[in-house]
């Protein structure tokens, strides 16, 4: 019988974002279920605390200090993951921002950053690590492309307009890559979270904003990064014939 500790035994998992927050969870939790793990993040501290952690718990973990909105670093990454962990199978793309203001201030370097992290560092990295991808799920029969996209993809919340445009960019890309990729055994899924107890809000600066965040803490018990790290475990892990196109993972209390 196959230890279920160990589903991802074999596997190379790139995870962005994994500096904090849910990268992070989930490249603890992958390490944890047997993969080789290569974390991605601009912050190169973070990410080496991080992988002493991995090791120490007898994991593998390459640190890959790389902006995701950089096309040429982000091809030097998969370069290095390839040279020193093997083809990756699984890529968890998962960097992003979150920035909020009503769109009549015209915050323009605001949406800038959102799009250049969001959308561009989307395709970015999908460029740099695809042909390793399609090449692993060839040898394999299977490799694995999860999007973090939000529950912002499909309803309205004010002054989120432009972060909720990305992550529906997100989630119709990633339906629409299942048509490509799907026949080359590379599964797509877009994983969509409602509220979760992150770095991201942070970032955050509208007062509205804040106080409708800060009104949703007291009300709701949020998600933990750990219960999006268990999910992208769980897609991951299914038999190759199954594939979760769009999961959309929010707190209990949470209605929209």
């Amino acid at each position: 019988m196959t230890n279920p500790l160990a589903r991802h035994a074999g596997r190379v998992a790139v995870v962005t974002g994994a500096s904090s927050g849910i990268g992070e969870a989930t490249a603890r939790r992958l390490a944890a279920s047997g993969a080789a793990v290569a974390i991605v993040a601009r912050r190169a501290d973070r990410l080496e605390t991080l992988a002493k952690e991995i090791e120490q718990g007898g994991g593998t973990a390459l640190v890959l200090a790389a902006d995701v909105a950089d096309a040429a670093a982000m091809r030097a990454a998969a370069v290095e993951v390839e040279a020193k962990l093997g083809r990756a199978d699984l890529l968890f793309n998962n960097a992003g921002v979150m920035l909020a203001a009503p769109i009549d201030e015209l915050a323009i370097d605001d949406w800038q950053r959102m799009i250049d992290v969001n959308m561009t560092g989307l395709m970015n990295t999908i460029g740099a690590f695809l042909p390793q991808l399609v090449a692993s799920a060839a040898e394999k029969g299977l490799a694995d492309l999860v999007n973090t996209s939000s529950i912002g993809a499909q309803y309205v919340y004010p002054h989120f307009g432009v972060y909720a445009a990305t992550k529906a960019y997100v989630t119709h890309l990633s339906k629409n890559l299942r048509a490509d990729l799907g026949p080359k055994n590379v599964r797509v899924a877009a994983l969509e979270p409602g509220f979760v107890r992150t770095e991201l809000q942070d970032h955050v600066t509208d007062p509205t904003a804040i106080e409708w965040l800060d009104g949703a803490r007291e009300a709701l018990t949020w998600l933990e990064p750990d219960d999006i790290a268990e999910t992208v475990a769980f897609l991951t892990s299914l038999p190759a014939r199954a594939n979760f196109q769009q999961v959309t993972v929010m707190p209990t209390g949470q209605a929209s």
